[in-house]
């Protein structure tokens, strides 16, 4: 087992620490500001094109896409980026575009790659995948009730989504709409996936979904398809292949996910080290009370746990396939939001009233990550997958 980087990857390591502390984290003021000055919460800050083409001159772009890295060599780039909320889309590897373009590299048509799959690659649109449903449990996919019926030479796309995240971007420009072509099929082949344009006639976002109070600048959106019709040749894929084409799409994702969290845990634990350093209360520095000392002992520990975990992982998806790291990557998934959010919560406290207001991103962080403990399969389902996995050992 060797999570060594490649010599590319640790050039790329090291220009995008360099990159980090140049160019991204100075953002993040001038990102507060100019977002306050738009009128559209989901408007688009000139910071991030100025980012993303300085970004594309350090060759730091696409960094995720299928055959540039493996994943052992990503996964520490995906930590780094996620350290600051830019850093993802400065380089064009942000969710859920990564998985969206992992797709159509995979499944599409050459027709679909040039109209999606580039644009996409050269970050000129965005893009949402539509899974999820409001009146299903959707943690099980095989319960997702949109129709998609072939008539004729099109599609026909009936159904109501939720929490699709970047439909209220306007530069989001096609949606990845799952649901099922035949419900007579077997469970798993009864799903398929087809590429709508967000403008076709029939699409509706209904509104933006607040995270904890929160506002996505993509947003999180409830969108509606009445009679979408969409040409057949808009299809992903083959029918009755939606789901294990998802599972394609979620393996990989959940890896960058958790390294993104990783991220935003070290970040949390760096804020709380310099908040603690600086504050005495009781005539003692908080950096010297016991407690403090714990937190932040015991993040260090989790932290490092939590990487080593994820890039286990990411080497089983290396060297022996997806499906043998399937038991792994439903284990981070449970772990790594877990561990944050702990981290992120003694950070905090640590700030006493700071941290709960956006003077620090750590109330931001909170809310963010604590969705990742439902988004791409809850912990419950993930633990399942993990348990099973154990029991299987001791059948006789």
């Amino acid at each position: 087992m060797d999570f060594a980087l490649s010599p590319s990857a640790t050039k790329l390591r090291d220009e995008l620490l360099a990159f980090m502390d140049e160019r991204v984290y100075p953002a993040e003021a001038t990102y507060r500001r100019q977002m306050s000055e738009l009128a559209d919460p989901h408007g688009h800050p000139p910071v991030l094109e100025a980012l993303k083409a300085e970004a594309r001159g350090r060759g730091l772009w696409n960094l995720f896409f299928p055959g540039q890295l493996s994943n052992v060599d990503y996964a520490p780039l995906a930590e780094i980026m996620g350290r600051s909320m830019l850093g993802p889309e400065a380089c064009n590897c942000a969710a859920p575009d990564t998985g969206n373009m992992e797709l159509l590299a995979l499944f599409g048509s050459d027709e679909q790659k040039a109209r999606w799959l580039q644009p996409l690659l050269d970050a000129e649109i965005r893009s949402a995948f539509a899974m999820t449903e409001p009146d299903v449990a959707s943690s099980d996919a095989t319960n997702i009730s949109c129709r998609i019926e072939r008539v004729g030479g099109d599609y026909v796309i009936n159904g109501r989504k939720w929490w699709i995240s970047g439909a209220a971007s306007r530069r989001c420009e096609v949606l990845i709409v799952m649901g099922k072509t035949d419900t007579d099929a077997a469970p798993y082949s009864q799903q398929s996936m087809i590429l709508v344009p967000t403008h076709t006639a029939g699409v509706t976002v209904v509104r933006n979904l607040d995270v904890f109070g929160y506002t996505d600048r993509e947003g999180h959106c409830e969108v509606t398809f009445a009679n979408v019709r969409v040409p057949a040749g808009n299809l992903l894929g083959q029918e009755g292949a939606g789901f294990l084409m998802a599972q394609a799409r979620l393996g990989p994702g959940r890896v960058h996910h958790c390294m993104r969290t990783i991220g935003v845990a070290e970040r949390a634990l760096e804020l709380m080290c310099r908040r603690v350093q600086g504050r005495v209360a009781f005539g003692k520095a908080l950096a010297d009370q016991g407690v403090i000392q714990q937190w932040i002992a015991d993040a260090r520990i989790d932290i490092d746990q939590a990487r080593l975990y994820t890039l286990h992982a990411a080497w089983l998806m290396d060297s022996e396939g997806n499906r043998a790291a399937r038991t792994a990557v439903s284990g981070i998934k449970v772990a790594v939001p877990n561990m944050a959010l702990r981290v992120i919560d003694h950070a905090i406290q640590a700030h006493g009233a700071a941290g709960v207001g956006d003077d620090f991103p750590l109330a931001w962080m909170y809310a963010h990550v604590r969705t990742l403990r439902l988004a791409d399969g809850p912990d419950e389902v993930h633990r399942g997958v993990v348990a099973r996995h154990e029991l299987r050992k001791w059948v006789t």
